[in-house]
């Protein structure tokens, strides 16, 4: 009912406001919007689409659909990986949290059509519960996409946590389309598995207004292979290794709708969308010792297997009508995630006496189920006006409700030895963790900007204000805190030449603490073997941040870009060894820990950023695209070992490509590699490094007619894999002295997948 009735207010609330507008004078005129683009524009594309050019006074990077549409991204992730300075941290075929200048995916804000939505962290690993202040990008299909603003700078009338930048996915829109086309294709994946794709999209108008509705349901599979070798000590003999497949296979589905419409003397803005994801991951392991992977050397078997049900929805509604001598628009907004898993590791322990394989010694299996809902209401008041003609004053309040519920339930552990002629019975269910957070936020803003004979600037302030209450149910715990935080910003930009520009920004911004870092919720072996407690006492980060750079136009389509940035970050929010054994130190020489997280001293983030989208047509080679960005980037903190990078922010990413039109037989080509630079993290008791293979992608296309394009894509032909390195101790001292507990190394790869897509205008 609650749900019911929020949705009703962010829907209806404007239509009121509009109505009582309708007998209003008009006190300036409404822009006029945009002529709808045909759809068979959109899915025959007659030219190379390169970076769009934007003119906002804050630095921003502008991507249409249309510039990634030909390689086939499945989501939004795999369209990011074309961009500058978008790493990930996930395993191979995957991209889900935006690492924007390589750091935590907590530092990027994610918008969709410029409002905050609720999101979730991996559902395995770090954090798989949920961590509510990042938002996993691809969960939305890349079908849903008008364009992609990356904006390395802040503005007073954005929420200001978004340390890194921010990343604002636009959807279609009812004005966006004219007419609509039908999406049918199959992707072949490495074991053979063939999954399919279909959809469709349709925008035209519907009674006084224009309509937009869109569908989207398309399989997903990853299929990879791992390998784990396990030392003493760097150089020392094998102790053990363990083999394994992880089978990641599901359905995303989604849904769409838009509806733009005059309302007496301004114009009302509708817009909805629903993403159901049904995953299902399958990790089945085999461990042997000394590295003789025979059956006289069996050590355990494991099946570790997580079923996976998540609904994101959202529903906004705009109303932007003149008065006073501007223009203010209310916006209103609705939006919710819900993610339910079961989980369930079932292992078999062999060689723990002299008995051989098939005699097995010990049958152990964990039970676990995770909900997690989490609903937002938003609502904005906004106006802008002219001061003077070359002057815009801009202010308003945003306020933001959220409540996250998170609930953990585990069956007690089944442990028996074999062989076992009647197995114990499973337990029930037993709530081991339920905790809520509720954290209200009201915005005001106040923003000046002007332009004049080629230079335009901006400058604003945020003061934001949050009210976070943490309740623990189990633990009959309530934590309750307050941030207020002045947030300045100001913009320049100025055109040195017709082509040449030249700007500069600087920003205060924040990170907020994530529900799970304030939750006091136990979680065991949420990161690895290691178990999480939260910290409910935790402070925001607060940063200074600047961003300077050139920006040169070439020719008609072409754009040469050099961006510097740099971030001095204070409290910094990192997940530390609390130095308490975890629940997963069974026997106690196999060592896992209890990690918390906790302010501790300062850091400060820099890095430059190049990116070049032009035709050749310098050298006469109109039909012929090329694409290149490459970002260098570092930091630095301390912690009790001395200083060292952020945690897992990747040394460069680098992205070349290219398409070859040919016109004379309606068909393109071209392809795209992918370099990201090594990782480094390190925490009390694990040091570990991260690097990726190179990653290849290439597609191939045929149109027919002015209506339809058949295009087969082929991405991972590199067979792209991921190493990591652990180093593992015990205690501080023996970190500082190199007295290792463990050293391992894992190795992930995937191969190839291949897709095959026909789309139909009409």
């Amino acid at each position: 009912m609650r749900k019911t009735m929020l949705f009703a207010l962010a829907a209806l609330a404007p239509l009121v406001i509009a109505s009582a507008a309708t007998a209003a004078p008009e006190d300036a005129p409404m822009a006029t919007a945009d002529e709808p683009t045909l759809a068979s524009a959109v899915v025959v594309q007659a030219k190379i689409a390169y970076r769009n050019r934007s003119e906002s006074t804050a630095p921003v990077l502008d991507y249409g659909l249309d510039y990634f549409q030909r390689f086939e991204p499945l989501t939004v992730g795999d369209a990011l990986k074309r961009v500058p300075s978008v790493s990930f941290l996930s395993d191979v075929l995957e991209s889900d949290g935006v690492r924007l200048r390589g750091l935590d995916p907590a530092y990027t804000q994610i918008l969709i059509n410029g409002e905050k939505v609720p999101g979730s962290g991996s559902s395995s690993g770090a954090f798989g519960n949920g961590a509510d202040q990042s938002f996993f990008v691809d969960r939305i299909p890349a079908e849903l996409i008008d364009h992609i603003e990356i904006s390395r700078g802040a503005s007073a009338n954005r929420s200001g946590d978004a340390v890194a930048g921010a990343l604002n996915i636009v959807l279609r829109d009812a004005l966006a389309l004219d007419g609509g086309y039908v999406r049918a294709g199959a992707l072949m994946f490495d074991d053979k598995r063939i999954r399919g794709a279909f959809g469709g999209v349709w925008g035209g108008q519907v009674g006084p207004g224009r309509l937009l509705v869109g569908a989207n349901v398309q399989g997903r599979r990853n299929p990879k292979e791992k390998l784990s070798l396990r030392y003493d000590e760097p150089g020392a003999a094998l102790n053990n290794n363990e083999v394994q497949t992880d089978k990641r296979n599901g359905t995303d589905s989604s849904f769409n709708i838009a509806y733009d419409v005059p309302v007496g003397a301004g114009q009302l803005s509708v817009n909805g969308f629903y993403v159901h994801t049904d995953r299902y991951q399958d990790e089945d392991s085999i461990e042997y010792n000394t590295g003789n992977n025979t059956n006289a050397n069996l050590s355990t078997i494991n099946n570790n297997d997580v079923d996976i049900q998540q609904d994101s929805y959202s529903l906004n509604s705009k109303y932007k009508f003149p008065m006073a001598g501007g223009t203010t628009t209310v916006k209103l907004g609705y939006a919710a995630f819900k993610n339910d898993e079961y989980e369930f590791e079932y292992e078999t322990e062999y060689l723990r006496d002299s008995t051989p394989f098939p005699d097995g010694d010990r049958f152990t299996g964990d039970r676990a189920k995770t909900r997690i809902t989490d609903d937002e209401v938003s609502a904005k008041l906004e106006h802008k006006r002219e001061l003077s003609p070359s002057t815009d004053l801009e202010f308003g309040v945003q306020y933001e409700g959220k409540r996250r519920d998170n609930r953990n339930s585990e069956v007690p552990r089944n442990r028996y030895n074999l062989p076992a002629a009647t197995p114990p019975a499973y337990k029930p269910f037993e709530v081991v963790g339920k905790a809520r957070l509720e954290q209200t936020r009201i915005d005001p803003y106040v923003m000046l900007s002007g332009r004049s004979n080629g230079f335009k600037w901006e400058a604003g302030l945020r003061y934001e204000t949050t009210d976070v209450d943490v309740t623990d149910f189990v633990l009959r715990e309530e934590t309750k805190k307050k941030y207020e935080v002045l947030l300045p910003s100001a913009s320049v930009r100025y055109n040195l030449t017709a082509a040449d520009q030249i700007y500069a920004s600087v920003a205060r911004t924040l990170r907020r603490p994530s529900f799970q870092h304030l939750s006091p919720v136990l979680l065991e072996e949420e990161l690895g073997a290691n178990d999480f407690v939260g910290n409910p006492d935790l402070e925001p980060e607060k940063a200074w941040g600047l961003d300077a750079g050139y920006e040169r136009r070439m020719g008609r389509d072409g754009v040469f870009g050099v961006n510097v940035f740099y971030r001095e970050i204070k409290d910094l929010l990192e997940i530390y060894n609390t130095g308490v054994r975890g629940s997963a130190d069974d026997p106690p020489s196999d060592i896992a820990w209890v990690f918390s997280a906790r302010n501790t001293g300062d850091g400060k983030v820099y890095g430059i950023e190049f990116d070049l989208s032009t035709p050749l047509s310098f050298i006469g080679m109109d039909n012929t695209g090329v694409f290149l960005n490459y970002s260098y980037l570092d930091s630095e903190v301390s912690d009790e070992f001395g200083k060292r990078r952020f945690n897992s922010q990747a040394e460069s990413v680098f992205n070349v490509g290219f398409i070859q039109d040919i016109p004379t037989f309606a068909a393109s080509f071209g392809m795209t590699y992918r370099k990201q630079g090594e990782a480094y993290s390190r925490v009390v008791g694990e040091e570990v490094t991260t690097t990726y293979g190179a990653d290849l992608e290439a597609f191939v296309e045929k149109r027919i007619g002015k209506n339809m394009v058949i295009r087969l894509t082929g991405s991972n032909l590199l067979d792209a894999n991921k190493r990591e390195t652990f180093n593992k101790f015990t205690t501080i001292a023996s970190q500082q002295t190199r007295d290792f507990d463990e050293y391992e190394l894992e190795r992930e790869k995937a191969g190839p997948v291949f897709q095959l897509t026909a789309r139909v205008a009409f």
